[in-house]
Order: C-alpha cells, then structure tokens, then sequence
C-alpha cells in the first residue's frame, strides 16, 4: 500500500485525535520539563515530536506539537486527550503560569499523504512550506497547515475549526479518503507505535524506535533519568521491529527462534506485523519461527543530530 500512496496523494481523517493547547506565558518551559523534546528555545511556526512518559519512562502517548504565537498545540493519539490533560494538570503547580483546553471538540485534523501531497498544499495557498523542516507551520485561510504526515510518508498535516468542511474541499481538490484500516495498514507497514499496543508501560520510548523525538542534553525532565541510564549502560534490552510473516499469527503471540521466546508481536496487518524483539536475539535480517525481522522507515534507534 505504500507504494501506491507514495506515488500520490490520499488524505486520512484524524479528526478523532485529540487537540489540546497549552497557553500562558511558561508554556514552553513547562513542555520542555513535561517530555522528551526540547521546546524552551522553539519559535513560532516551529513543530516536533515528543513523547510523555512516566516517572519510570514507561511510555504514555507519542505527540506531536506546534509552537504557535500565544500556546503550543498537541496533536494527541486517539482516546488519549483525558489521560494526557489529567497528566499535564497533574504537573502544574500554584506559580506556574500554565492552561490547558481541550479543543478537540471544535476542531478537525487531516493528513495529507504522497508526492503530490505538495501540489495540494500550494493549491491551500502554502506553497512556502514545501521542503521545510518537520513540524514547520503556518497558517493560511484559517487552516493551520504543517510538514509532515504522521507517518514516514512524505506529506503534510492540517488542522482546522470544524466549521471549515475542510473534508469537502480536500475532495473537491480531488483528493481521496483512506479509512481506518487503510491507515493502520500504513502505519504497521511503516513502524509508527501506537499507544495500547507498542506504546505501553511495558516499553520505553527508546524500545519503541523513538530515539528521534528525545533531547539527550536537554536537562530533567519526567522519566529523563531512567532514559539517560538506559542510553549510558546501552540497556535497551528490547527494540521494536517489523516481521515479515510467513504465517497468520494475532498480537500477543510470542515470537520464537527454536524454542526459546525472543519477542512478542504486538500488531499485524496481512503479511506484516510489528514485535518487540530482545536486543541479544538480533534485528533486520534475523530468522525467526514466524518469519523474518525487517526494519521499518518510522522507527529510529540511534540519537539524532
């Protein structure tokens, strides 16, 4: 499937994430004291991936945040604004200068997937960010327009008041929808975790192939000393891989080579499927009971510059 949207352009609705915005003037600083990225020295326009964690950097939800003028916004997973909203709050103390509004109700998010994703976005009107940074933004006709798909797939990600119709327009543009399943079988295909499945209190976000999304000079923040012991002693005992499947297998089912277990398969879509694997056992290349380990273009296991 990959392929095929590579070489084109499909829009995914993720109007059921969640959408929060942090406001008030500690905002940044509180963000960078809250998560894996760093954000105190991040402007307006700017955007990035970042992860909350447990105090034992066990991981709660993979994020993505637009710095705008007055607040950042959070793209959050589906089902996770309430438990993201009740961790931040948990965190804001009397002095702290910090709010938090849920916004999902009032606004919708696409994505933007394929090479000529870039045509539909100079069509938006925001040709300027075509070949930016990640997370780069901005906002043009009431519609907040930002590099990046969500996924390895090159594209963008928008976001709106749901008054806009933005879905209509996309498909008067000629654009088509993928569903659900479309996007999960993407999103497998590519490695991208996802929380209740690869992103739990199981796993650190370094198991999970998020090393793109953390600072490793940045200072304390929740979960940082356990992320910093682990990247130090290189105790990252499990990774998360792709397997190419040679048999029909569910999540859950362990992962053998002969008879010892040496991961666990925690999605599957046809004949791919994502699994922890211990580090000792090996990784892309690797022959297992169900088939063969590959790496996947989302996932990243190394820091970057």
């Amino acid at each position: 499937m990959s392929e095929t949207i590579n070489s084109g352009v499909v829009f995914y609705d993720r109007t059921p994430w969640g959408r929060i915005t942090v406001s008030d003037t500690d905002r940044l600083n509180f963000l960078h004291n809250q998560s894996t990225n760093t954000f105190k020295l991040r402007k307006p326009g700017e955007g990035c991936d970042t992860v909350f964690l447990t105090s034992t950097a066990r991981t709660i939800d993979l994020v993505t945040a637009y710095i705008l003028e007055d607040s950042v916004l959070l793209l959050v997973s589906p089902g996770m604004s309430e438990k993201i909203m009740a961790f931040l709050d948990r965190y804001i103390f009397f002095a702290d200068k910090v709010k938090l509004t849920d916004v999902t109700e009032q606004t919708a998010a696409f994505s933007l997937l394929g090479a000529k994703s870039h045509d539909i976005v100079k069509a938006l009107g925001a040709e300027d960010l075509i070949n930016q940074p990640y997370g780069t933004h901005c906002l043009v006709d009431q519609i907040r327009i930002a590099v990046g798909s969500g996924l390895a797939t090159e594209g963008y990600t928008l976001i709106c008041d749901r008054s806009l119709n933005l879905k209509q327009k996309l498909i008067d543009l000629g654009v088509t929808e993928i569903d659900d399943s479309a996007w999960n079988t993407l999103r497998i295909e590519q490695g991208r975790p996802l929380p209740g499945t690869e992103l739990t209190e199981d796993y650190n976000p370094l198991e999970a192939g998020l090393w793109h999304t953390i600072s490793f000079n940045k200072g304390c923040y929740i979960g940082q000393e356990t992320i910093a012991r682990l990247d130090t002693y290189n105790g990252v005992k499990q990774q998360l891989w792709g397997v190419k499947l040679n048999q029909p297998v569910e999540p859950g089912t362990p992962v053998r080579i002969e008879d010892e277990k040496v991961g666990i398969v925690t999605s599957v879509t046809g004949s791919i499927g994502l699994a922890y694997i211990r580090t000792k056992a090996g990784g892309a290349g690797l022959n297992v009971d169900l088939g063969e380990i590959i790496d996947l273009p989302y996932l990243t296991r190394e820091k970057q510059a």
